[in-house]
């Protein structure tokens, strides 16, 4: 066997080994492959050990695990004429890689492009003070059209999240406003319950005192002691006591100032 033999042979083995490495491929679990052959689509294949044929095949990639997509930040004008700076994120899995290959050109572009027209959407038919109080309830709506949209593609969108909204400098004032305003009012309301609940039991407390006068001037008593307390002052109270009480009290008076 001469040279030029031996390294004809060694040429062929080596290209039998590359024809034969590229017909084995080892998919993982979340892999999958889109197999083409002619052109024409025959099929999924994976996970796990495939054979495809070489050159005769072309194989496109599908990773099944679920994406985040960071929809850019889009201008709104909401139903009462606000404008407002808003940003989502979207979460969305491939379900069917044959439909992600062939219905679309690419499916993550596609996927971002009609997550913003969504979001101008969605947000464009409701009220600033809606927007900012029901987010779950507007992701829930954004996400239930999305997927609706994307299901012609082979993709699920799991999950729509409005992370930002960023609000003109102006109506930032005004509502700061307005929250101080409300609080301004509540306050006011509680302490116009506090006066009724506490004119409610002085009325309660002057019925007994009227139909017990002793427990009247017994609390008249309890609060001459307390003011004397906690005040430098004599106080001589009108009605029934007499000369001996009052002089009591001023001499109990000096005493303390002593």
């Amino acid at each position: 066997m001469t040279g030029s033999m031996i390294a004809l042979l060694v040429i062929l083995l080596i290209f039998l080994i590359m024809l034969l490495a590229s017909a084995i491929k080892i998919l993982p679990e979340y892999q999958r492959i889109v197999v083409f052959r002619l052109g024409r689509l025959l099929g999924i294949k994976g996970p796990g050990l495939v054979f495809i044929i070489p050159i005769v095949d072309q194989i496109i990639k599908i990773d099944l695990r679920e994406r985040v997509r960071d929809v850019p930040k889009q201008r709104v004008v909401t139903k009462d004429n606000v404008t407002i700076d808003v940003d989502a994120v979207v979460y969305f899995r491939i379900i069917d890689p044959d439909k992600a290959v062939v219905q679309v050109q690419r499916y993550d572009a596609a996927t971002d492009l009609l997550a913003q027209t969504t979001l101008r959407d969605v947000l464009g038919e409701v009220d600033l003070d809606y927007l900012l109080a029901n987010r779950e309830e507007l992701n829930k709506k954004i996400q239930t059209i999305l997927d609706s949209g994307t299901d012609q593609w082979g993709i699920k969108v799991t999950r729509v999240t409005i992370r930002d909204v960023v609000l003109p400098e102006q109506m930032v004032r005004a509502l700061a406003k307005q929250a101080e305003a409300e609080r301004e009012r509540r306050s006011r309301i509680i302490m116009a319950e506090g006066e009724y609940q506490a004119s409610q039991k002085m009325a309660e407390a002057a019925k007994l005192y009227e139909k017990a006068p002793a427990a009247m001037r017994l609390r008249e008593l309890q609060t001459l002691a307390e003011i004397a307390r906690e005040k430098n002052l004599i106080v001589v109270p009108a009605g029934e006591m007499g000369t001996g009480t009052v002089a009591g009290l001023t001499q109990a008076f000096m005493k303390k100032k002593k």
